[in-house]
């Protein structure tokens, strides 16, 4: 469990980096290296998503492990 919890939050945080370059410079990094809207961009941004959503289950395991 602790390979896809570090995987989800590298990409996580791959995301949020990209997010904040658009916000501050308008430069899409991820469209940048890999194409504007090309499928290997889509999947990317869709893991990326996906990590995000995966990471929400962080919080309910934290608080279980602090119940211990």
């Amino acid at each position: 469990m602790k390979v896809l919890d570090y995987t989800a939050l590298a990409l996580s945080i791959i995301g949020a980096v990209n997010w904040g370059l658009i916000g501050l410079f308008r430069f899409d990094l991820v469209a940048f290296l890999f194409g504007n809207m090309s499928m290997l961009s889509r999947i990317i941004y869709v893991l990326v998503g996906v990590c995000g959503l995966y990471l929400l289950t962080l919080f309910g395991r934290i608080r279980n492990d602090n119940d211990r």
